[in-house]
């Protein structure tokens, strides 16, 4: 069977093994350390870095693809290995433009997706400055300062409303040397995901347009598919991920994260061209998971059927409390599974620190549950595996 290397050793590359052991294969992990998630389960482990060259070809001997958890390889990197016969998956030529912010508003605007007003700040500071107050005075300081490279999870993101602030903002971080950018910041209904897959043969598939909801700059729930969302809104950005995906040469799974105006219209904010946070659900509510697909487009095989399983799936992060609790995560887990035997609870083998991914729960609606009730199930559950606190106050004594 082929061997696929991932690039980073994390949940995502812990959970796409996963999906490697049923099709057979190991997944081949380059990781940090040997407790990453990934390295944890993998039997297959390169200890190295991505920044690393040499690391990198050693994770990729005799690998039929090279792909990736996250986006920070360094793009001279995977030039280097494409020169040299590797396949690698997304290509660089995609990647740039998951990596580059700038870059990929430009291409976005170029191919006629819709996009916030945004401004370019990476000329001398002067200029920049002038820029960026001139672009705050046009939108009232209703913006967002957006570091071009590395933020996630909002990091790098600085959501401003305020004159002074924002340059102070500004200053400090030019001054650090970031590249930035700024963006008019959206009046929106919600935040969506349309997730797609696409392989080398050219072969699209689409999830379900989802519904995100972000706290502290990162997803907390994900709403599948997304309630109240017409089927023509859906398609349209379903389609928008295809062909941007088809234009771009992406090969994988890609996350396309939209705003939803207060008008009803769509604005591309994000793109991820990897396996995502908002397609966690469709390891329990859909067909086919973004994991196996994910690995399907990389090997070129023909794409999995992406229909949900039911007419709504809730996923919510288990993450890091403030303090971690005195109970253990057994026996958290344990009582989970006696009062919520339907949760599908998936960890990462992560430490607990404050606001830490360290897993997640998904909650599979049947035909008689309300939105609603399936929601407030998934957050109370995971609330509970990250606090062990029962949100409803129930106590099992």
């Amino acid at each position: 069977m082929p061997t696929v290397t991932m690039i980073g050793g994390g949940q995502l590359a812990r959970m796409t093994h996963q999906a490697a052991i049923a099709l057979g294969q190991c997944l081949r992990v380059l990781a940090a350390t040997d407790a990453d998630p990934a390295a944890q389960v993998s039997a297959d482990v390169v200890l190295g870095s991505h920044n690393d060259l040499a690391d990198l070809r050693e994770a990729a001997k005799g690998a039929v693809a090279v792909t990736f958890d996250h986006e920070g390889v360094p793009l001279a990197h995977l030039q280097a290995l494409e020169a040299e016969g590797v396949a690698v998956r997304p290509p660089s030529a995609a990647l740039h433009f998951a990596q580059d912010k700038l870059a990929m508003r430009v291409r976005l605007a170029e191919l006629g997706l819709p996009v916030p007003a945004f401004a370019d700040l990476t000329g001398d500071r002067d200029t920049a400055r002038a820029q960026f107050v001139s672009f705050g005075e046009v939108h009232g300081w209703a913006i967002v300062l957006k570091a071009i490279r590395g933020g996630y999870d909002g990091r790098g993101v600085w959501l401003l409303d305020d004159r002074d602030e924002a340059l102070t903002v500004f200053d400090e971080q030019y001054a650090a040397g970031a590249g930035l950018i700024v963006e008019q910041k959206v009046a929106m209904r919600r935040e969506l995901s349309a997730m797609i897959a696409r392989s080398p043969f050219g072969q699209g598939g689409a999830w379900p347009v989802v519904e995100t909801v972000q706290r502290k700059g990162q997803c907390a729930v994900v709403l599948a598919p997304a309630p109240g969302l017409s089927d023509g809104v859906a398609e349209q950005a379903q389609q928008m991920a295809l062909r941007l995906a088809d234009e771009l040469g992406v090969v994988g799974v890609m996350a396309m994260e939209l705003f939803e105006t207060d008008d009803g219209d769509l604005l591309v904010n994000e793109l991820a061209m990897r396996p995502h946070n908002s397609g966690h659900w469709t390891m329990d509510g859909a067909v086919t998971s973004q994991f196996e697909q994910h690995l399907r487009a990389v090997l070129d095989y023909p794409l999995g059927d992406t229909s949900p399983r039911a007419a709504i799936t809730v996923m919510a992060n288990v993450l890091g409390a403030d303090e971690a609790p005195v109970m253990s995560m057994d026996e958290r887990l344990h009582h989970l599974m006696a009062r919520m035997p339907d949760a599908k609870v998936h960890l990462y083998g992560k430490g607990e620190r404050p606001d830490r991914k360290i897993g997640h729960v998904n909650i599979v609606g049947t035909q008689n549950d309300s939105v609603a009730d399936v929601r407030e199930r998934a957050e109370r559950a995971a609330h509970w595996m990250s606090t062990a606190e029962w949100t409803d106050g129930w106590d099992v004594h």
